[in-house]
């Protein structure tokens, strides 16, 4: 027998309409993100506010506001993303990597590439402004820990290095804290004829040390 007219509408009926409202809140909530880290990267802390990112996004400002109040959730979630994102890339990168001689210096250009790269640069902007903002640090300091935890544990992995090794976890903690720096090193200019020089340098010697550590 047929349903009653003005009866309950079926489960799967009311659950279908609900899925592509929901699908079109995580699209917009998605876009809103990925154009705060944009606006991040290229126009700084200052200029990327919530009704730049939407207009930007084509998002309308109340809907913008509707996924973050304010803009230090936007900011944060941003951040959340290109944490994953950073680490997603890194995983990804890490295929077809070459076994053997050239491994090391493979795996430290895919490392300081990253550190180059405009997420690391969007990330900056916000490191800046929550050295001045304790409140904004508070949100920023575990992820960029977390961030951090999982390249070191990212990259022992790409070196296949024993890292209860004191001199190996240093030497890869060392290693990640100059393509840190190299990061910096290119945000104001060009600096990629003396990066070159110093990766293939590090690369080398960061072989022969791993090296005369013992194996894992």
């Amino acid at each position: 027998m047929g349903r009653l007219t003005g009866g309950p509408a079926p489960r799967k009926a009311r659950m279908s309409t609900r899925e592509p409202k929901q699908e079109r809140s995580r699209a917009t909530r998605r876009r809103l993100l990925e154009s705060a880290i944009d606006c991040l990267a290229a126009h700084g802390w200052q200029a990327t506010t919530v009704s730049v990112v939407a207009e930007q996004a084509g998002v309308s400002r109340g809907a913008a506001q509707h996924h973050f109040p304010t803009r230090e959730d936007l900011i944060t979630a941003a951040l959340e993303l290109m944490t994953d994102s950073r680490l997603e890339l890194i995983r990804e990168e890490a295929r077809g990597l070459p076994d053997g001689p050239g491994r090391t210096e493979a795996v430290l250009r895919r490392m300081v590439e990253h550190f180059t790269s405009p997420l690391f640069k969007a990330a900056l902007q916000v490191w800046t402004a929550a050295a001045a903002d304790e409140s904004l640090k508070q949100r920023i300091v575990p992820l960029e820990a977390r961030f951090g935890r999982a390249a070191h544990r990212v990259t022992v992995e790409l070196l296949g290095v024993d890292d209860s090794d004191p001199v190996a976890h240093r030497l890869v903690q060392g290693t990640l804290d100059m393509a840190r720096g190299l990061g910096l090193a290119d945000v104001l200019t060009d600096d990629s004829a003396r990066r070159e020089r110093i990766v293939l340098q590090w690369s080398a010697t960061l072989d022969a040390a791993l090296r005369r550590s013992p194996s894992p």
